[in-house]
């Protein structure tokens, strides 16, 4: 049921606004494509928020771009499917889970078991999820509801394990012993996208999880190898290593080819001082090794550095792995150090060598980049692990070719560099995590009698991809006909697919692939836009390319759009750890600075952290007393003005406060309009108005026929400022640029709709024509239907609200304005001459306004002004804005003069333009003496002010040791002071020659 806003309209109040419409917007259908059933379609699948907890203001700029595209499309007449979700972000969402059931039972997921575990999170993923649709609900969201999909939905589940079995069968999915970014704290592998990468300037002490002290970084630990058979320190090699402990699974010391110092060395061997039997390989190698750097020699562990990784490959060494899946010391590592945690024997080996006379210094290493896991804090460890991979370089060059090609666009076009850099250097995708929450691997390990074979873990004759355990099954007999079905077993993977691999799928999954004769699939595959942030152009999007081109053969969108990323006032990425995360719902609502505070306080951060992040609230919301409740509309509008940044936003929240003031401003301009009662002055009559055609003829007649009884200029000028503003608005969000577009609305309503036409109209229906308050009534209607259209998909609500209550006879029965005709702008309204005088008119007003002010003249007094013209063209366009001047100056009478006319005495001059000079008659309105002393008492602080900044800013010390930034910031900072100084001299003078004239 329709909202009742019948009866006189209240003040605003954003959450009495925004009650209701959702639900009755989704009642009547409009959200679903078949609403426009011959539209064209436009379609695309929201980027899946992770069942991690709630939304933050990045997902808000997300739905706010997209709920904005959505509904244009819509009310220009498009079918448009957009297609909401979440995504079970399985290491994200474990992760959290459990550290709640730790925290509230003191238990881990292994206490629980496996099955008990899962339906933990499946009731996590229940609350949070129904959470997160109702935030996105509550932003205005228009997607279709009844699609609405979950990446472990069955539904999506099957297109998961379909995508697995083709691209196996197809050899891009294979199983290898490779290196992965192993959490030791989480026991899993991790994405690279999960890799939080610091650098170090100087030697620093972190806190790791597992360790009982801090562990220092940034620092090289140099040692030696002595040459196998021999005891002459001469015969050493001394390699260094910022990560020492892993010299347990050294096996070789690589040295250039081409470097003197170690040619009597190649082919040789080292002994191992921890392992008697083990032999370390000197080898050459012009690709790891670079001569320069360091001694020129480097420690190889094959199992433990990407770097070795490859190199070992080349020259076919052994790996030796050290660490268990925990992190601590493997038999591998020796008996002396098995069972230590990794850090931990990093001490032991140091003490050791020492002992050993092989140690040689701590070195720091300034620069050094060490990756962290951004789940557990923990310091990624590279190791071998048994994993399932996608053979990536064939898509990615399939990939990278649709965007060179033009097949697929990607907007803004300076995200192309990024893209190329990561798809022409790709490398294979590991989808193996070790969790519990996500999509199964589906493949099964045959196992003979009871027992693993050896070397199983690749060696893909026992190893069976299929569809289910039976059909796995049927396969092993099948494959070992030889051996009695009795002695086969299978058991399935225990790990789960990369949370990308499944989201990957998520533009032709939620359309039913793959199912191909779906009715979904046929209609609305591929999508037109895929829109996200930009930090996941390669982990996300290139993935769905990639998938997409693979499994379906196209596409999966036509473009892709990035938007900024949303980061706080000071620029800093918003996270947990810093205390500085906004939830939207606190910027729609408002929250008091004491709730804020409590937040922070129970965020769980270190002492300091808190301390820091409570005095940043302070700051920012003591004036305040916290967040004042902004709204929905008033959010996504400074949301969407916000993208003119670029690649960030830097939010503040405070100036979202004044978006909601414009919203304020929209509803009193409508207000304004309506029948009150007691009013003298009748706008919209309580007989209602006419159809949105009918005033449109109206206001057509009156402009054809040329006279001035029928219309004003004003009437003309405002109808083509709002079709430049149509113009303006749908070449903007065709191009994605919605801070020109909600400029250019901001812009019209504001300063031009309020700020002129409705106080130049004012004085027309109290004292004007009856043919001018006849047309000026209906100008009024069709510029507060069209901006409330225009602003619609960018304010969703209060455009509604505000539509709704427009007095319209003859309104059909559940019309909404999010199916009106978006304004496209008539080029025929477009008034030059119009234009050109008010123009000159507000140029006339914000000079008059400026002298008046300079002049300390009351903005209480009204003056006369005669405005003295050099041209007779000047004269006529003066005498046709002298009503908006006398309006908006505060002027009893505007008058003109020729260029030899005699300028009346008691008047101050305000240039204009090179031709146009207003006379204020000031006589009687200022205090000379007071005002001169005010004046001069304003000029000496500002002259102070100005000479100190000088004397500072003009020090070597300053000039030396100031940033460019800094030094341009504070030159333009004084250029604005001095600026103000002339114009008081200005003023000063005038006055002067005033007061000698009275």
């Amino acid at each position: 049921m329709r909202k009742d806003v019948s009866g006189a309209m209240p003040e605003y109040h954003p959450n009495e606004v925004e009650r209701d419409w959702q639900a009755w917007w989704r009642s009547m259908g409009f959200y679903k494509p078949e609403f426009h059933p011959n539209g064209e379609p436009f379609v695309m699948v929201m980027p899946p928020p992770n069942v991690t907890g709630s939304l933050h203001l990045g997902h808000a700029l997300m739905a706010s771009i997209e709920d904005c595209l959505a509904r244009w499309h819509r009310m220009c007449g498009k079918q448009v499917l957009w297609v909401p979700g979440t995504d079970h972000a399985g290491i994200a969402t474990q992760v959290v889970v459990e550290k709640k059931i730790m925290r509230e039972r003191n238990q881990t997921r292994h206490d629980l078991g496996r099955e008990a575990f899962l339906q933990e999170v499946w009731n996590w993923k229940n609350q949070y999820g129904d959470t997160i649709c109702n935030q996105l609900r509550s932003l205005g969201v228009s997607a279709d509801w009844d699609r609405e999909a979950f990446t472990m939905d069955e539904r999506l589940s099957q297109a998961v394990k379909q995508a697995f079995l083709r691209m196996f069968a197809s050899g891009k999915i294979y199983r290898a012993n490779r290196l992965v970014n192993w959490s030791p704290c989480l026991r899993t592998a991790i994405s690279d996208i999960e890799v939080e990468h610091i650098e170090l300037e100087e030697p620093k002490k972190l806190v790791v999880p597992g360790h009982a002290r801090p562990i220092e970084f940034g620092v090289y630990h140099s040692f030696s190898y002595q040459l196998e058979g021999s005891s002459d320190p001469a015969d050493r090699i001394t390699v260094a290593t910022t990560r020492i402990e892993t010299m347990l699974g050294d096996v070789a010391v690589a040295v250039h080819p081409k470097d003197p110092r170690y040619t009597r060395f190649h082919g040789k061997f080292l002994s191992h001082p921890f392992f008697p039997d083990r032999r370390v390989a000197v080898i050459t190698d012009d690709v790891l090794v670079d001569m320069e750097k360091g001694t020129g020699a480097v420690k190889v562990t094959p199992a433990h550095d990407p770097n070795d990784f490859e190199c070992g490959k080349r020259h076919n060494l052994e790996q030796i792995s050290v660490f268990d899946e925990d992190g601590r010391i493997n038999a591998n590592g020796g008996p002396e150090f098995a069972g230590m945690m990794r850090f931990d024997a990093r001490f032991a080996v140091i003490k050791r060598l020492k002992e050993l006379d092989l140690y040689g210094e701590r070195i720091p290493n300034p620069g050094m980049r060490l990756g962290i896991c951004s789940r557990s804090s923990d310091i990624i460890e590279p190791m071998c692990k048994p994993q399932w991979w996608v053979d990536c370089k064939e898509m990615a060059g399939r990939a990278a070719q649709a965007v060179r090609k033009g097949d697929l666009e990607i907007v803004p076009k300076t995200h192309e560099n990024i893209w190329f850099q990561w798809l022409d250097n790709i490398r294979d995708w590991c989808i193996s995590r070790q969790l519990w929450w996500g999509h199964r691997i589906p493949a099964y390990e045959v196992v003979l009698d009871g027992v693993r074979q050896p070397a199983a873990d690749c060696n893909m004759k026992y190893w069976i991809v299929a569809g289910s355990e039976e059909e796995a099954m049927n396969i092993a007999l099948e494959r070992f006909a030889g051996i009695d079905a009795s002695r086969i077993a299978i058991l399935q993977d225990e790990d789960v697919l990369d949370t990308w691999f499944s989201s990957g799928l998520f533009p032709f999954s939620v359309m039913d692939w793959p199912n191909t004769e779906a009715e979904d699939y046929r209609k609305y595959y591929p999508n037109q836009l895929l829109e996200t942030g930009g930090d996941i152009l390669f982990f996300w999007v290139a993935r769905m390319v990639m998938m997409g081109l693979e499994l379906t053969g196209s596409l999966p969108f036509k473009q892709v759009f990035l938007h900024p990323m949303v980061r706080d006032a000071f620029g800093r990425k918003m996270s947990k750890s810093l205390c500085n995360v906004i939830d939207p719902l606190d910027v729609i609502h408002g929250i008091s600075l004491e709730n804020l505070n409590d937040k922070v306080k129970k965020s769980g951060q270190s002492e300091k952290e808190i301390k820091r992040a409570l005095a940043e609230q302070q700051k920012a919301y003591a004036k305040t007393k916290g967040i004042p409740e902004c709204g929905t509309d008033g959010l996504r509008l400074g949301l969407l003005s916000y993208t003119a940044q670029g690649r960030n936003i830097n939010l503040d929240v405070n100036r979202v406060l004044g978006y909601r003031h414009f919203c304020n401003k929209l509803w009193n301009a409508v207000r304004f309009c309506m029948p009150r009662d007691g009013s003298s002055v009748v706008i919209f009559p309580e007989s209602g108005l006419p159809s949105l055609d009918e005033a449109l003829d109206t206001i057509r007649i009156a402009f054809a026929s040329g006279s001035d009884d029928a219309c004003t200029v004003y009437d003309r000028w405002i109808m083509s400022r709002l079709h430049r503003t149509s113009f303006t608005a749908n070449n903007a969000l065709k191009d994605y640029d919605f801070a020109t577009a909600t400029s250019a609305m901001y812009d019209f309503m504001l300063n031009e709709f309020c700020g002129v036409y409705l106080e130049t109209t004012k004085p027309v229906f109290s004292s004007g024509l009856d043919s001018h308050k006849n047309v000026a009534r209906m100008v009024l209607y069709v510029c507060l239907d069209h901006i409330l259209k225009l602003l619609h998909p960018v304010m969703p609500f209060v455009t509604e609200e505000l539509w709704q209550r427009l007095p319209i006879t003859r309104r059909p029965e559940g019309e909404s304005i999010m199916v009106q005709p978006y304004p496209q702008g008539e080029a025929t309204f477009v008034d030059e001459r119009a234009e050109a005088i008010v123009d000159l008119g507000s140029t006339l007003v914000h000079a008059i306004l400026g002298t008046r002010s300079g002049l300390g003249i009351s903005p209480k007094s009204r003056c006369d002004i005669a405005v003295q013209c050099q041209t007779s063209e000047d004269e006529k366009h003066v005498v046709a804005c002298s009503l908006m001047v006398a309006t908006l100056a505060k002027a009893d009478k505007v008058t003109t003069l020729s260029s030899d006319s005699r300028i009346p005495s008691g008047c101050a001059p305000c240039i204009v333009t090179e031709s146009i000079t207003a006379h204020l008659h000031v006589a009687g309105l200022i205090d000379f003496a007071k005002e001169l002393d005010r004046l001069d008492k304003k000029r000496s602080k500002l002259a102070e002010s100005i000479g100190r900044t000088t004397a500072r800013t003009s020090s070597d010390q300053y000039q030396n040791n100031t940033p460019a930034h800094v030094r341009e910031k504070e030159e333009a900072a004084l250029e604005k002071l001095r600026a103000e100084l002339a114009s008081i001299d200005t003023a000063i003078d005038s006055l002067k020659s005033l007061s000698q004239g009275n």
